[in-house]
């Protein structure tokens, strides 16, 4: 299996959107509300043939709708390829020591590889847990940077990039010389392996722009968390022109606007969910950098199947950023995990 050949072919919006998810993206339009019939999935564990490879998937957590998409992915992949997926999640971004137990867990369950979508990228007891694990199995990043040498791949997106993406979005409508627009921004914890990468690279993209950041909030991924960061920031800066976050942070923005029933800033989400794409429809989202987050769940059991063959693959591997916005012609056909999608999570 070649990884970097997969990684090349998925890179193509043409071949994403049409050859990949020939049955996923019926699916996803079904999802939308062209049809009120759901999909439900069946548990990993009831599938599972005798003899079959076992990936230990460890995330931060599924509070955050991105993360059901990459589940969503890991779990088609590895039904087709015949593979047992145990999932975990640590319990949010603050749950280093959670996380780190778990590495041992997908050990002593009997795990041929892990997935680990890192709460950190520098934590040294996570690099620890990283290093005493991968001397029995393969260990592979999932989303979020991880700076353990020890890895056999990272499977994902530059960070940076999506970033940037938003912020070149944003100062193409706005070139220097122009009217200041104040922009507020809602993201993740300060220590992960997303959030201050994503951050550096949308002040880059605003270099050369009328746009200036004027506030920062920070806070675990989850709903509740990111929309108390968003009240406050409205609070303290009432005349913002724009609104970038998280996709918990546009969706809980998005109630809070309708609650209010005043102006608004315009909200621009940092990656995609289920809330953000009913937004980009609605015309209430003006934008977001699409990573495909199914794709990256596939692409990672595809990865580990190779790692755990001894197979060669690329050190990175992960689908193109596509900037979508209120007048993409696939904003309808966003492939995302099925509403109903449950997950046998342990």
């Amino acid at each position: 299996m070649n990884v970097k050949t997969l990684s090349n072919c998925l890179s193509k919006p043409t071949c994403r959107m049409m050859r990949r998810y020939g049955v996923l993206r019926a699916i996803a339009i079904t999802v939308l509300g062209l049809s009120g019939a759901s999909v439900a999935l069946p548990s990993m564990q009831a599938q599972a043939q005798e003899g079959a490879q076992t990936i230990c998937v460890v995330v931060p957590h599924f509070k955050d709708e991105y993360w059901l998409s990459v589940g969503y992915g890991l779990q088609e992949e590895a039904t087709e390829e015949g593979a047992t997926l145990l999932f975990y999640e640590s319990g949010g971004y603050h749950a280093l020591q959670r996380q780190v137990s778990l590495m041992q867990t997908c050990l002593a369950k009997g795990a041929d590889a892990i997935l680990l979508g890192a709460v950190s990228a520098d934590a040294p007891a996570l690099l620890g847990a990283v290093e005493e694990a991968s001397a029995e199995v393969p260990i592979l990043a999932l989303v979020n940077e991880l700076h353990a040498p020890q890895l056999v791949a990272s499977i994902g997106v530059d960070w940076r990039e999506m970033g940037k993406a938003v912020g070149r979005f944003v100062a193409e409508r706005h070139p220097e010389g122009t009217k200041t627009m104040r922009v507020g921004f809602v993201t993740g914890p300060e220590d992960s392996g997303w959030s201050p990468l994503l951050e550096g690279g949308l002040r880059v993209g605003l270099q050369g722009s009328s746009a200036k950041i004027v506030a920062v909030r920070r806070a675990d991924t989850g709903l509740r968390e990111q929309l108390r960061e968003v009240e406050d920031l409205l609070t303290t800066q009432p005349d913002l022109d724009y609104l970038i976050g998280s996709a918990p942070a546009i969706e809980g923005a998005m109630g809070l606007a309708e609650r209010l029933g005043r102006p608004f800033p315009k909200m621009i989400a940092t990656y995609i969910s289920h809330s953000v794409r009913r937004g980009l429809q609605s015309g209430k989202v003006m934008a977001v950098p699409f990573d495909d987050p199914v794709a990256q769940g596939r692409l990672g059991i595809r990865a580990a199947l190779a790692a755990m063959g001894s197979e060669s693959i690329a050190d990175m591997a992960g689908p193109s950023i596509v900037l979508m916005d209120t007048q993409h012609p696939d904003v309808a056909a966003i492939p995302l995990s099925p509403a109903s999608l449950v997950l046998a999570i342990e």
